[in-house]
């Protein structure tokens, strides 16, 4: 059975979203993430969001440091520049063709406590490192990018060949079969969802679900992986979104 499933995904969350939420979807979709007031105002209406919950929520915003007020306008935080680099990541992932050799990271580091323990095992994961075992973790080396040099001061790195097959690895690394299954559900709640809400709704269940996803190599993939198509759909949608974006300024 797969070591890394989450606890719970929230992929086919059906909630609404809130009115921070939209803003957020808003922006993290939007490049440079930053708009004026007015268009925010005007944006937010066609998701069900009232002028009055939207300035609430951006004031509630700013204090958590998810906004910075620009002149006339709202830009993400530079906290949150780095959620929308791992979304554009998760869109649009970065890879190369893979040799065989796998990344490894092991855990040295001791003495640490639960919180940051669970701070290093969520930051091994968005790096879309499985654990094999405890303080084990590792994936294909495919991936266009270098692990994080700081990594050096709590674990060892190396590159390995591992003797197990290296489909069967995947499988029991990843659960796949789990992760295929609502990919495909959710490629079918986004083709039934006809209002502006219901789509950014599905859409950022989308989003989470694309991070998720551990980017493996075609050679190690079930057949039909669905993972282009949520991709794709997804791409389709940023275009469409930002087609609004035009055609309400526009309209101002």
């Amino acid at each position: 059975m797969p070591m890394n499933v989450p606890a719970r995904s929230g992929a086919l969350d059906p909630r609404p979203l809130s009115a921070r939420s939209v803003v957020l979807s808003l922006l993290l979709g939007t490049h440079p993430p930053e708009l004026p007031v007015r268009d925010l105002v005007r944006l937010v209406e066609g998701f069900g969001v009232g002028g009055s919950t939207l300035r609430a929520a951006l004031s509630r915003m700013v204090a958590a440091g998810d906004l910075r007020r620009t002149d006339g306008g709202y830009r993400l935080s530079d906290r949150l520049l780095e959620r929308q680099r791992r979304q554009d990541d998760a869109v649009h992932p970065r890879t190369r063709a893979w040799d065989g050799d796998w990344e490894m990271v092991v855990v040295t580091a001791t003495g640490r406590g639960p919180a940051e323990r669970a701070e290093l095992r969520a930051r091994l994961g968005a790096l879309r490192l499985a654990e094999l075992r405890e303080g084990v973790w590792l994936r294909p080396a495919n991936l266009a990018r270098a692990l994080p040099g700081d990594l050096d001061r709590v674990a060892e790195r190396c590159t390995a060949r591992p003797d197990r097959p290296p489909g069967e690895l995947a499988e029991t690394l990843w659960p796949l079969a789990t992760w295929s299954a609502t990919a495909r559900a959710l490629l079918d709640h986004v083709a039934a969802a006809p209002r502006p809400a219901d789509r950014l709704t599905a859409f950022a269940a989308v989003v989470r679900h694309l991070l998720a996803d551990p980017v493996l190599p075609p050679a190690l993939l079930p057949a039909d992986w669905p993972g282009s198509a949520l991709r794709a759909a997804y791409t389709d949608y940023q275009r469409e979104l930002v087609g609004e974006v035009r055609a309400r300024v526009r309209g101002t």
